[in-house]
């Protein structure tokens, strides 16, 4: 599977982003999903994670309440709504795939990043 996030930009705290992730190939229903993001300077951080049928998920605190990952089996899409945006939400953020949970070197699969800044 390859991945490609968007729908990123440039936002003022408190707003809203939908970002979504779009998988090529015919398997995406066979992976568990991730978000993570990484700020400039910083690590590769956590945010949400899904499995293959959409029914779990997990959410890293500092985003939960606020954040909400989905899936769409049948568009082959992963989505992640981001709500009450913080500036400390600013950085790139990645879909991945093959695994669930917030360790990053569970993922097999990784797309380009979508960059999301959130302005005070």
């Amino acid at each position: 599977v390859q991945l490609q996030a968007s729908g990123g930009g440039l936002v003022q705290a408190g707003g809203s982003l939908r970002l979504s992730c779009a998988a090529s190939g015919p398997t995406f229903s066979r992976y568990h999903m991730g978000w993570f993001r990484q700020a400039p300077g910083e690590g590769r951080e956590f945010v949400a994670s899904i499995t293959t049928s959409g029914l779990n998920t997990f959410y890293a605190d500092s985003v939960k309440g606020r954040v909400t990952i989905s899936r769409d089996n049948v568009k082959n899409m992963m989505f992640l709504q981001m709500d009450k945006l913080k500036p400390e939400d600013t950085a790139d953020y990645y879909c991945t795939a093959g695994s669930f949970g917030q360790n990053p070197r569970a993922y097999d699969v990784w797309g380009r990043g979508t960059q999301v800044t959130v302005s005070s």
